[in-house]
């Protein structure tokens, strides 16, 4: 009798110590104004909720749990982020309540990185409301709560599929032809493309929008070259989606259309589209040489997911895929690029408080460049010169924004996975002190001016790179060695960033604003044809990849990295995935075996589609019909020699762009009068020999009547004053500065000052060509 009793007692106390409560804070019901950030999963573990207000307090998130009546224990899962840098103050602080009773305890204060911290105890009983309470609009964190009735309780990470009750092996999805990871231009490319070519499609992206850097939570142009080279139909997917946007960041984040870009690939029947949805795991076919599926994480309900598939192609930028599959990839140690964090201001015409923020970057205004002023658009002017209709309506003053551009870069060097949070919240402490510099020591230009976009989701330029069959290296692409499978056209020059020494003597440590070195010139005009070899991995049977994954070296994905080129090669890959499927063969099959049926495919225009892997490829009655070429103007395209257009040039002071004075080369011209500012356009030539230089300009009366404009030859540099209020001329706006030797392969350079020039200096595009 006595031990039955005391069986029972051994029953009713564990009965009444109910399992600890595990709330994932991004599952929050009402995230309020707190944003999901998903960008650090592969090294911290989770999504996890941020306070992003800019210095503003954020709304409330909150939610509702059920919970047994008793006395609960409360642990957060929080960090200090500046707390890595020993910096004053903590930024990240704010609070919990439960059922609206504010806990005595500040969160976010303490540490140096990701920790559990406790507070409590709170009494509850059935229904419980929990809401996160910002305090400082400063980017306070918190991954997840736990809520534990048993005192001597301490939560850990690894509790945590147990206390969510996930399955040990998460359920599959039935097979799909072709698994695409990673939802930025390069993911699109391929999702459509596979889609069109009667593929059965699993998109997976881990955040909320599609478009990666070109989207609007990122705000980086889509650059690069399309619809030329050896395949001129090359491109025409990507014209469908691809942003109009004539800022970058923009004043709107309409500009880079979100919708357009989930649209498009909505309207392809055969694609399911798995956005909040981050790939963590791989498993692999017996052999050990085949993906079998990938693991994804639902950043939302915290749900996991095997979607099965044939084929899979890595377009995460990180090469997450691949490396998680143990294929083999490449990564420098040093000479790495960063990541950027772009910001904008607006002038809200009366005054405007910033609070202190001692825990930032303590800047003067030499420390970083002033921010320029958005440059103006008209919905008219920019449709017509791109042919395209915009899909949204241009602020109305851009004037009253300036921004913090591309070069407000750091992580140079960093490790772009393990320090990828510290590289970002690195950008944040240099953002934040530049504002309080520009609110304090330039109080009477700025007091009206406000931070309304900080970018949270940084954008990256390098990382791992996929070792594919074929590395392609710079000097084949600048020699002009063409490979067999050469295909997509990469025109942007090999571009790399370091850091800007100017800004970087009082920061040496971990500089935060960058230079752009463009080192061996790319055929502009027709693109270089980077080859097929380099999209498939060389160690993973079935693994494609496109975008900065692929398999080049440093210097070539300075060229290839651009978002337009990236989506081209997703292009290529969905119609070499539908070789595979429909002959039963590999990647790499395709080019030992098909590559006249995959050069056949690409000669094919983009909209073309079929109903079903067996069936013929037809044009669709209600095709998008995409216009010519922008030729509102002069298309460098179609430019002898080598043309430098001022989208490409190294941009010194304050410039504005334009589209009123026609024509003009490009997309646009720049002009502007800031003192001291100046313009590098670089090149190199292939053979030594000598050269016309031109430049191109149109005439207005405003416009400098003594532009210092120099060229840095074999011989020097040697310097001429232009008039440009007077027409140019040659044919179009060109403007002959004469002729000069230049050596192979070295670097040379036209130069554009504003220094007594007497009115606006004019940029257009230097035009290199060989002396008759």
């Amino acid at each position: 009798m006595k031990t039955a009793l005391f069986v029972s007692l051994i029953a009713l106390t564990a009965a009444a110590q109910a399992q600890p409560k595990w709330i994932e804070a991004e599952s929050f019901a009402n995230h309020g104004g707190w944003v999901l950030d998903t960008q650090f999963i592969d090294s911290m573990g989770s999504p996890y909720l941020m306070a992003h207000g800019m210095g503003k307090v954020v709304k409330d998130a909150s939610t509702q749990v059920e919970l047994p009546a008793g006395e609960y224990t409360l642990w957060a899962r929080t960090k200090n982020w500046v707390g890595p840098w020993d910096a004053p103050g903590a930024p990240g602080r704010f609070e919990i309540s439960v059922n609206g009773e504010k806990l005595k305890h500040e969160f976010g204060a303490t540490g140096k990185d990701w920790q559990w911290e406790k507070a409590g105890p709170v009494k509850v009983s059935g229904k419980t409301k929990i809401a996160l309470h910002d305090l400082t609009g400063f980017d306070g964190r918190v991954d997840a709560i736990v809520l534990s009735d048993d005192a001597g309780f301490t939560p850990t990470t690894e509790m945590r599929r147990k206390l969510l009750g996930l399955p040990e092996q998460a359920p599959e999805t039935s097979e799909y032809d072709l698994v695409v990871v990673g939802g930025g231009y390069s993911g699109m490319g391929a999702a459509i493309s596979g889609a069109r070519q009667g593929l059965k499609v699993a998109f997976v992206q881990n955040r909320p929008v599609l478009g990666g850097n070109g989207s609007s939570e990122i705000q980086v142009w889509a650059m690069g070259g399309t619809r030329r080279g050896l395949y001129p139909h090359l491109g025409e997917i990507v014209e469908e989606f691809a942003d109009r946007a004539s800022n970058s960041p923009a004043a709107s984040p309409d500009e880079f259309n979100d919708k357009l870009k989930e649209d498009t690939v909505k309207a392809e029947k055969t694609i399911e589209l798995f956005l909040n949805t981050h790939v963590y795991g791989v498993e692999l076919n017996a052999d050990k040489k085949n993906i079998r599926s990938v693991i994804g994480l639902d950043t939302k309900s915290g749900k996991e997911t095997r979607f099965v598939g044939k084929l899979f192609v890595d377009c995460t930028g990180h090469g997450t895929v691949g490396a998680l599959a143990g294929a083999e990839f490449m990564m420098e140690e040093k000479g790495r690029m960063g990541m950027s964090n772009m910001w904008v201001m607006q002038n809200l015409k009366k005054p405007v408080s910033w609070p202190g923020t001692p825990w930032s970057l303590q800047m003067t205004l030499d420390d970083f460049p002033e921010p320029r002023a958005l440059a103006p658009v008209g919905k008219k002017n920019a449709a017509n010169q791109t042919g395209f209709d915009l899909g949204y309506t241009p602020v109305p003053n851009p004037d009253e924004y300036v921004h913090g551009e591309w070069f407000w870069e750091s992580g140079f060097d960093k490790h772009p996975i393990n320090d990828l949070e510290l590289i970002r919240d690195h950008n944040f402490r240099a953002v934040y002190g530049a504002v309080s510099a520009l609110k304090t020591l330039s109080a009477e230009k700025y007091a009206n001016y406000d931070l309304t976009w900080l970018a949270y989701i940084g954008g990256p330029r390098e990382s791992r790179r996929i070792v594919g069959d074929l590395v392609l290296n710079g000097e084949d692409m600048v020699n002009g060695v063409i490979h067999p499978d050469g295909c997509v056209p990469t025109t942007w020059d090999q571009d790399l960033h370091y850091p800007k020494e100017q800004y970087a003597k009082n920061f040496p440590d971990n500089p935060f604003i960058s230079r752009a070195v463009f080192g061996k010139h790319t055929d502009r005009k027709n693109g270089y044809p980077v080859p097929y070899r380099c999209f498939y991995s060389k160690d993973i049977g079935n693994l494609f990849m496109a975008g900065r994954t692929i398999s080049v070296d440093r210097n070539s994905l300075g060229s290839t990295r651009v978002m337009r080129t990236c989506g081209m090669m997703g292009e290529v890959v969905g119609k070499a995935a539908w070789i595979c499927v429909r002959h039963h063969t590999t990647p790499r099959g395709v080019y030992e075996q098909y590559l006249d049926i995959l050069k056949d495919l690409m000669n094919k225009p983009g909209a073309m589609r079929r109903d079903s892997l067996e069936g013929d490829l037809y044009l669709p009655a209600n095709a998008k019909t995409l216009p010519p070429i922008a030729e509102d103007g002069i298309n460098p395209a179609k430019l002898e020699g080598i043309v430098i257009d001022d989208a490409e040039a190294e941009l010194k002071g304050k410039w504005a762009h334009g589209e009123g004075l026609k024509p003009f080369v490009g997309k646009h011209y720049s002009y502007g009068s800031d003192k001291d500012a100046s313009a590098r356009f670089a090149f190199s030539v292939k053979q030594t020999g000598s050269y016309e230089v031109r430049i191109f300009f149109q005439p207005h009366e405003n416009r400098a009547k003594s532009a210092p404009v120099s060229v840095l030859s074999a011989d020097g540099e040697k310097t001429f004053t232009v008039d440009q209020s007077k027409p140019a001329p040659l044919p179009q706006g060109a403007y002959s500065l004469g002729t000069f030797k230049f050596s192979a392969g070295e670097e040379a350079a036209v130069i554009f000052r504003t220094k007594n020039a007497g009115g606006n200096v004019h940029l257009d595009a230097v035009q290199v060509l060989p002396a008759k």
